[in-house]
């Protein structure tokens, strides 16, 4: 499970993700709003930990961004805002829990799993990933373009719903390294880019809309 947390209480966020570490899921943890809108542009999660006094961009405003951009993203508040007009404004901003400070951590970790689970089972509903006439079923696990079977390897087919998921965004070789490759990213190796040239072959040769593109100094974007 990856979680974003934006908290700027340095001895809180340390806290929230010790304990999130511990049980084995990976946390990323940004200090104020607008590192928050960066982190969540550049990669998915499976939640995101929301504080609502933040600076630079307060986390109401941070979860109308998150919601615009990604209506199924599953959103926490986690705030010593405990007023009901500030939950009215929280659940209103598209927040699909609030948990008010002070809180146990159990509580906290049980409210992620539960909303975790429900983003899972929603996404199963919509099993079909797509870009322009790119179509992945994750349930088969199948890939078509303009309705002809696209063969991939295992390694392909990991990359390429990475790239999906993350469709309209630049993601760079640390960001792929680290989420398809589950490693650091080794500045002497070429692997990333021999792969991508290996999907690229198989994805957009013969057909004239070239669908994924090398951002340079960047990384690559899946666009249709």
């Amino acid at each position: 499970m990856k979680i974003l947390l934006v908290e700027d209480e340095a001895s809180l966020a340390s806290f929230i993700r010790k304990g999130i570490e511990s049980e084995g899921y990976d946390i990323k943890v940004a200090f104020d709003g607008l590192i928050g809108r960066r982190l969540f542009d550049q990669q998915p999660f499976d939640v995101v930990i929301l504080d609502v006094n933040l600076p630079g961009l307060n986390g109401f405003e941070l979860c109308r961004y998150i919601k615009q951009h990604s209506p199924r993203q599953a959103v926490l508040l986690l705030t010593a805002l405990d007023g009901l007009q500030d939950k009215e404004d929280g659940f209103g901003a598209g927040a699909d829990d609030y948990l008010t400070k002070p809180f146990e951590f159990r509580e906290l970790l049980l409210r992620i799993r539960a909303l975790a689970r429900r983003s899972t089972a929603y996404s199963g509903l919509h099993a079909v990933l797509r870009v322009a006439d790119l179509e992945m079923d994750t349930t088969t696990r199948t890939v078509t373009r303009a309705g002809q079977r696209i063969e991939l390897t295992s390694r392909e087919y990991s990359l390429l719903e990475y790239l999906l998921t993350n469709k309209g965004r630049t993601v760079s070789r640390i960001d792929i390294a680290e989420k398809v490759w589950d490693l650091h990213f080794d500045t002497n190796t070429n692997v990333i880019d021999v792969y991508m040239n290996f999907l690229r072959k198989k994805m957009d040769k013969g057909f004239s809309q070239k669908l994924l593109h090398t951002v340079v100094g960047a990384g690559y974007l899946l666009q249709g």
